[in-house]
């Protein structure tokens, strides 16, 4: 009797273990990124004619955190390669994100826990992402690297203006491919150490954020608990980044971080993700002032679409939200950042991208105008001040 139970104790702890490990990473990625209409998405007739002439780029998504085949079109999530394929885009920036504090949320959030960690090792990933921020960031960057390399020339992996330069071309030829570039959501993937900075560049990154949810040694978040701005150590590492050409995302940043890069910066900045004051007003969002700032740099802003960011849940509130930006930063100045697989419920997913060009239509953009908000102000940006 006593052994058929120890039995019994075994085989029911096997099973709780293999669930944990299977299906419990699959169905946190399913509740965690929801899409509130599903595929296919039908815009009007003359966007539909638009959008398949447009290069479309998107700044942010954190796709790599899921632990997916992004060679395969998934039942979950909103974006892999398939799906980018299928909605034309040209380019997703992938986002690594290595540290999120528990019962995150947009006001004050303090850096000493992180959910993160269960999540490395629920999937499994290298024993060094179980304590190293810059080892999550460097795995999740070598699995994007494999993607690439096995997807049959489907996915490029873009370093320099050269390999942008080579794929464009490459792409007017074949429009059934997709490009990939690789940023941090937070500098404190770097371990502490600015030393770190060489082998995440020499990974891919071309694009790093400063701050995430909460305040790092570098910088202040916006839902941190201090808010500072850069610190001394953050001074350093824009200086660093700017050397290296690798561009500094203000997204999630807190006003004096803004501030103080603005003051400093001698290239463009962007803001990967976001929405705006003026449109959805949060500690979450870009005031005027900070759009006007971001656009002397010559950067990009990239307009988010969960309902945070734009305070609606369908197209019009997107375009709304990019209408505004366009109104006080100009044209040149604002381009798509989703914010896809972050943790976020968004209207569509990447397939679905046509209806926000119907909803700029239908807002009495032109059609050049459109061409640069939905990708051609990214790509002109990377183009100029990725490594030559």
């Amino acid at each position: 009797m006593r052994k058929r139970l120890v039995q019994s104790v075994l085989f029911l702890v096997v099973v709780v273990v293999i669930l944990f490990f299977t299906a419990v990473p699959g169905v946190v990625e399913r509740v965690m990124n929801r899409v509130l209409q599903p595929s296919p998405y039908a815009g009007s007739g003359a966007a539909q004619a638009l959008h398949r002439r447009l290069l479309v780029a998107d700044l942010h998504a954190d796709s790599l955190l899921w632990d997916r085949d992004l060679l395969v079109r998934g039942a979950r999530g909103q974006v892999d390669v398939p799906r980018l394929i299928e909605g034309n885009v040209a380019l997703q920036v992938f986002t690594t994100v290595t540290k999120a504090p528990r019962f995150m949320n947009i006001e004050h959030n303090e850096g000493s826990t992180d959910d993160i960690t269960l999540l490395m090792f629920a999937q499994l990933r290298p024993s060094a992402t179980w304590s190293s921020l810059t080892a999550r960031a460097l795995d999740q960057a070598a699995h994007l690297r494999t993607f690439a390399q096995q997807s049959g020339g489907r996915l490029t992996l873009i370093q320099s203006a050269a390999d942008l330069a080579r794929y464009l071309d490459r792409r007017r030829a074949d429009p059934q491919i997709t490009a990939a570039l690789l940023g941090i959501e937070g500098a404190h993937a770097l371990d502490g150490n600015l030393d770190n900075l060489g082998p995440l560049y020499d990974a891919g990154f071309r694009m790093i954020g400063l701050a995430h949810f909460f305040d790092n040694d570098m910088a202040g978040s916006a839902h941190g608990m201090a808010r500072g701005g850069l610190t001394g150590k953050g001074r350093e590492l824009v200086r660093h980044m700017e050397e290296r050409r690798i561009l500094v995302d203000l997204a999630h940043s807190s006003p004096q971080t803004i501030d103080d890069v603005l003051a400093i910066a001698t290239r463009p900045v962007v803001v990967s993700h976001t929405g705006v004051k003026g449109t959805c007003d949060n500690t979450r969002n870009l005031s005027d002032a900070q759009l006007r700032g971001i656009a002397r740099t010559g950067g990009v802003v990239g307009i988010g679409y969960w309902d945070t960011a734009v305070c609606g849940t369908d197209a019009k509130a997107i375009a709304r939200a990019i209408r505004y930006a366009v109104d006080v930063a100009g044209v040149d100045h604002v381009g798509l950042g989703s914010d896809f697989d972050g943790a976020v419920t968004t209207p569509f997913d990447t397939t679905g991208l046509v209806l926000i060009t119907t909803s700029l239509l239908d807002d009495k953009l032109s059609e050049d105008d459109i061409a640069k908000i939905m990708g051609g102000n990214v790509l002109r940006l990377f183009a100029a001040n990725l490594p030559q």
